[in-house]
């Protein structure tokens, strides 16, 4: 079958991709790279995929800050098995900010001090909007409890005292913005290093991102702003950070589309392909990962019969045969 694939046109940025890692190598403190790098680059937490081969591959192509997808701290805290199959980093993975979910101040404070040997920051998760953590009393039950989210903060910031590790929180806005701005204010007073908005209410999916929202929180803090949602090419990052004001645009979805969208490669270049393919190899990445994030790099790129085959694929060697054979990639 003759290939008709549209991989993007090349795009010289050697030396951009060459200035950001060499910067993220040397400074490995976030909260140096978010004052000093406007605006900052940030892979979001995302469940099943923001993990060890992913990280490595958007640093790869313009990412200076990654997070670990949300790791429920309470079993974390009581389960080496938890510990083992939830965090897994290696010394290319920095600056790495781990995130936890929580709904104490205890759990949260416990497993922050369990990992804080082998990342740069630990992030509270106040912003899943899924029914089941609400219900759970996680995600973004926690923008409407600043007392908690205050205790939680200033309990790990008392536990931990390094300066140079951060302790962050990432949230959804309320229907009320002045609701928001308190919030933060709370968490800030806290001790809190950085704020992630995600610019929509926990009841919103693919309304627009209220850009204003975020705006209000930079303009009222004192500690830096990250901004996320609706970050799908690296136009979106810097027409965001410049219409909101913040020091970093996270992106989630959009990264899983293109990793190298920081780049400003306009989708996944072959390159990219390559190294996720050696990358996930390395880490051991199960099949299933491993194949679902490749579905995601290609949809763009591939027709529709190509899209059918590829996504019903069976095993690691039928998705190499297939990347050889239909794509012409040497992988």
């Amino acid at each position: 079958m003759q290939c008709n694939i549209s991989w993007p046109e090349s795009f010289s940025s050697c030396t951009m991709f060459g200035e950001i890692s060499s910067f993220s190598r040397e400074c490995e403190k976030p909260l140096e790279i978010l004052r000093e790098k406007k605006p900052t680059f940030v892979c979001a937490p995302m469940v099943r995929y923001s993990k060890l081969a992913f990280r490595n591959l958007v640093r790869l192509y313009g990412c200076d800050i990654a997070f670990t997808p949300m790791i429920m701290s309470d079993s974390f805290v009581r389960s080496e098995k938890a510990r083992d199959n939830e965090f897994t980093t290696n010394t290319a993975d920095h600056p790495l900010i781990v995130q936890f979910a929580a709904n104490n101040p205890s759990d949260f404070a416990n497993a922050s001090e369990l990992v804080s040997r082998w990342c740069q920051g630990v992030d509270l998760n106040c912003g899943c909007p899924q029914r089941w953590a609400q219900q759970e009393g996680i995600g973004a039950c926690l923008i409407h409890k600043p007392q908690l989210v205050y205790d939680i903060v200033r309990q790990t910031r008392n536990r931990i005292p390094d300066n140079d590790f951060t302790v962050s929180v990432k949230i959804r806005v309320h229907k009320d913005v002045r609701e928001t701005v308190e919030l933060c204010r709370r968490a800030e007073a806290a001790g809190v290093a950085f704020v992630t908005v995600h610019g929509r209410t926990a009841q919103q999916r693919r309304e627009p991102v209220q850009l204003d929202a975020i705006r209000q929180v930079a303009d009222a803090l004192r500690v830096p702003v990250l901004a996320n949602g609706d970050i799908r090419s690296r136009e979106d990052a810097l027409a965001t950070a410049d219409a909101t004001g913040v020091n970093g645009v996270m992106a989630a979805q959009g990264l899983l589309n293109n990793p190298a969208l920081f780049s400003g490669a306009p989708s996944t270049p072959p390159s990219c392909v390559r190294d996720w393919v050696r990358l996930a190899t390395d880490a051991g990445t199960p099949f299933a990962c491993f194949h679902h994030h490749l579905i995601y790099m290609l949809e763009r790129l591939m027709p529709r019969v190509l899209r059918r085959s590829f996504n019903v694929l069976p095993s690691h060697a039928a998705v190499l045969q297939f990347l050889r054979h239909e794509l012409e990639l040497d992988v």
